[in-house]
Formats: structure tokens, C-alpha cells, sequence
């Protein structure tokens, strides 16, 4: 375990035969630096995330508590920027207090984010359009980086062609005691404003609109896993509601049938369910061997069937790491396919749909985890999986046994200075949405698991 404390005082009482024992705390930093570079068709890929995990708001104004910001209360602060060239930009603050007014264990959290996802240019589209065709015909294969020419391109935007997203979120949870100890309930009140000028239509089904979205989410869970890196035994299961205002039960004499999608997106409503369990069972006398079984679901529903939302969808397939391109979405990882590549779309065919339309979704996982590695500052493990899942548009459409299947294996590494970092390849034995087989892929880890 690690140590907390700097040096054991003891002091012998000799008249009642006791010994006092005074342990000296020290305060230790245990903060995180994310942080990622690359360079992509659209130009400069880079992460930038700051988390102090001892933060102490109370020591705002005592400047002999600072390390760069003020510390000693075990509160989180996170700061983090991502940007894909000048295409896509995302900027959040959040505040976690495990220990609000420091006496019971009750949580609060708030956050603040914003984000911009600009269109290329329409030279970019036309030069990748005329290299791939280029490519397919002569050569028999589409590889566009070859086209050293294709890079200007693709720095280019159309600053008329956007998506503006605003949000905040305000959350308090408490531990209860009831049926046990190791439940807990969390709410949270969460507002968004999407705002599309020009924006694809096979998005959201509308170009041009404001959208807003305030709804709050009820979370009831139990966890009692024995370690949050690698988990040798417990189990976590959650169950959580999202839900908006019914509008339109309470707007029966508007036609909403007749009503363009922006429009009668303008205050979107819906009410969403996700269960998640996880079990963790050793295998091995050591506790080393482990083997982890999860289950999850999701279901988007409606008040109003002409009202439904086009928003808060399940986005199936991948590493659900690219989840920056469709705001206002669940991304769902499932290895050994392309990202999105199970989702359903609203017309079935790729080139004319008006949104990706995931309203349904299921995931199977079994993992078999042995450690490589475990100290303090460092924990290795290597991982086998299968994994099994698929997305539907309706419920009617919901089948359990049409799942689409992968199996893989990868390596995970825990650093307290970044957090979760990891590599998997997975193979996908069936077909998705559009009829193309999931085979070999690779998926990386950073900062959440799968």
C-alpha cells in the first residue's frame, strides 16, 4: 500500500500500561499529465490534460498551500484541451469533491466544457475524392497519402460549416446504507446547446439550428471492487436514467409530424436507460489470474414518437476514442471493428441517411487478465478477450443473439503521472452495417478502458 505518512511518534505511558501511538501525516501528490502529439490529414493532432487529484478549493487563498495550484484536500481538478488542426477543438474544467464538507461521503462535481468541429473545405473533399478514385482505378488499391500534394488541403476549413457546442453539469452524490454499505446514488442536472450552421445533414437529420438539451441523470450503483487498477475480485453494477422535460405531453395541440427535425429539435426530449455490471472472480490462489465477465445495455426512448431526439444516440463500434466527431452522443467501444461501424443509419444506406440512428445497444466481455508488473508507480498486465455486441434502431428490431463477435488480446499500463495507457488487437469474425468483415484491428488505451 502506499505510505501517507512521514514518521511514527510513540509515547509509553508507563502508569496504565498503554502506548500512544501519533502517525504524521504528509500530503502526497498523486497528479496526472496527459499528454499526446501527432499529425493527420487535417493537421496537428494533440491532448493536453492537467489533473491535480489532492486539489483544495478551502486553500484558494493560502498561498503556503500552493504546488502550482492549492492542495491538501483530496479534491480532483482537471483541465483539458484537445485539438485536430483547426478542425475540431474541445476545451473542459471539472471539479470532483469526494468529501463535501469534510464530515460523510458525499460527493459533488461540476464541469464546464466547449467545443467547435468545423468543416473542411470543399477543395479538400474534391482532392481526397479525385486521389481515391485515381488510385482504385490505376493502381487497384485507395491510399491517399501518397498524394504528397494533398497535404495543404488538409488545413483548410470552411469557417461557414460548424458545430458549436456549450455545457455545464452540476452533481451531488451520497453513499447509502441500504441494502449495504457499498451503494451509492449519484444525480446530476446537465445542460448542453448545440448550435449547426451548414453542418452534414446525415448527422443530426437537420443543417441549420439550435438545440438544447437540459436533462438530469439518476445513477444507482454498487461497487465493491477491492482495487480501481487492477481489480483482482468485486463486482460494479450500475443502473442510470437521463431524462428530459416531456414537452410534448404537455403541447398536445402542436403537430409535430408537420414540424422541420430543427424545429422540433429546438428542446429536445427523450428518456435514456444504462445498465453496466462488471464482475471480477480470481482464478488462481494468489489472486493473480482473473477473469472479468461484463454486461451492458442502453435504451433511447421517447415521450412523443414525431418528437423523438436526435440526439443522446448509441455510436457502436471501435476503440470509442473518436467519439470528437458526433457531439451529443453515447460512443460505444467494440473491438475488431471501425469506429461506428455497427451503428444503424435512418435511411439503411450510407449514401442518403439523415443520422445515425442507434437506439438500442447491447455488450457482452469476457477479459482473462495475469499481471506483468505491480508496485506502487507502475502496474503491467497482459489481457485476452471476447467481446460480443450490436445496435438497433427499434426495439422490435432487438434480437440477443445477433450479436456481431471479436476476440483479441492486449497489454495495459498504469503510470500515476498518466494514467491508463494501453494497445489491444482484435479480430472481428462478422460483418457490420454495411457488409464489410470486422478482421484485424488495433485499438489503443488512453485514460479509459473498454
Amino acid at each position: 500500500e502506499e505510505k501517507i505518512f512521514s514518521g511514527v511518534d510513540m509515547q509509553p505511558n508507563v502508569e496504565d500500561g498503554t502506548v500512544d501511538i501519533t502517525y504524521n501525516l504528509e500530503t502526497k501528490s498523486s497528479d496526472q499529465v496527459e499528454f499526446s502529439a501527432g499529425y493527420g490529414q487535417s493537421g496537428i493532432v494533440l491532448s493536453l490534460g492537467l489533473k491535480f487529484t489532492n486539489f483544495a478549493i478551502q486553500n484558494l487563498f493560502k498561498p503556503k498551500m500552493y504546488r502550482i495550484v492549492p492542495q491538501g484536500e483530496g479534491q480532483t481538478l482537471s483541465i483539458k484541451a484537445q485539438l485536430n488542426g483547426i478542425h475540431y477543438q474541445n476545451y473542459s474544467i471539472s471539479f470532483y469533491d469526494p468529501w463535501l464538507g469534510g464530515k460523510r461521503p458525499n460527493s459533488f462535481s461540476m464541469s464546464l466544457f466547449y467545443s467547435i468541429q468545423t468543416g473542411l473545405s470543399q477543395r479538400y473533399y474534391e482532392n481526397y475524392m479525385n486521389t481515391f478514385d485515381y488510385y482504385n482505378s490505376y493502381y487497384g488499391y485507395n491510399d491517399y497519402t501518397y498524394n504528397y500534394g494533398i497535404t495543404s488541403y488538409g488545413t483548410e476549413y470552411d469557417k461557414n460549416v460548424y458545430m458549436r457546442t456549450l455545457g455545464a453539469s452540476v452533481g451531488y452524490g451520497t453513499r447509502l446504507t441500504w441494502p449495504d454499505d457499498y451503494f451509492t446514488f449519484f444525480a446530476e442536472l446537465s445542460y448542453q446547446r448545440y448550435h449547426l450552421k451548414n453542418w452534414f445533414k446525415y448527422y443530426y437529420g437537420f443543417e441549420n439550428g439550435k438545440t438544447n438539451n437540459l436533462a438530469l441523470s439518476l445513477t444507482l450503483a454498487r461497487n465493491s471492487i477491492n482495487n480501481p487498477i487492477y481489480t483482482r475480485r468485486g463486482s460494479s453494477v450500475s443502473l442510470n436514467v437521463k431524462f428530459t422535460f416531456p414537452y410534448s405531453l404537455l403541447e398536445k395541440d402542436k403537430d409535430y409530424s408537420s414540424m422541420s427535425i430543427a424545429e422540433r429539435n429546438k428542446w429536445t426530449e427523450y428518456h435514456k436507460w444504462k445498465f453496466n455490471a462488471k464482475f471480477f472472480v480470481p482464478l488462481t490462489r494468489d489472486e493473480k489470474l482473473v477473469i472479468m465477465a461484463r454486461a451492458e445495455y442502453g435504451f433511447l426512448g421517447y415521450y412523443t414518437k414525431s418528437k423523438r431526439s436526435m440526439f443522446e444516440k448509441f455510436v457502436v463500434g471501435g476503440d470509442g476514442m473518436s467519439g470528437y466527431y458526433l457531439p451529443g452522443s453515447d460512443v460505444v467501444s467494440l473491438r475488431g471493428y471501425d469506429g461506428s461501424s455497427l451503428t444503424p443509419v435512418s435511411e439503411g444506406n450510407r449514401n442518403t441517411y439523415y443520422g445515425y440512428d442507434g437506439n438500442l445497444y447491447t455488450k457482452l466481455t469476457v477479459e482473462l487478465r495475469y499481471p506483468i508488473l505491480l508496485n506502487q508507480s507502475t502496474n503491467i498486465w497482459a489481457l485476452a478477450f471476447l467481446e460480443a455486441g450490436n445496435c438497433w434502431s427499434e426495439f422490435k428490431d432487438f434480437n440477443p443473439f445477433d450479436l456481431k463477435r471479436s476476440a483479441g488480446v492486449g497489454v495495459r499500463v498504469y503510470l500515476p503521472m498518466f494514467g491508463l495507457l494501453g494497445v489491444d488487437w482484435a479480430w472481428g469474425f462478422d460483418t457490420d452495417q454495411v457488409g464489410s468483415r470486422g478482421g484485424s484491428h488495433f485499438h489503443f488505451v488512453l485514460g479509459q478502458e473498454f
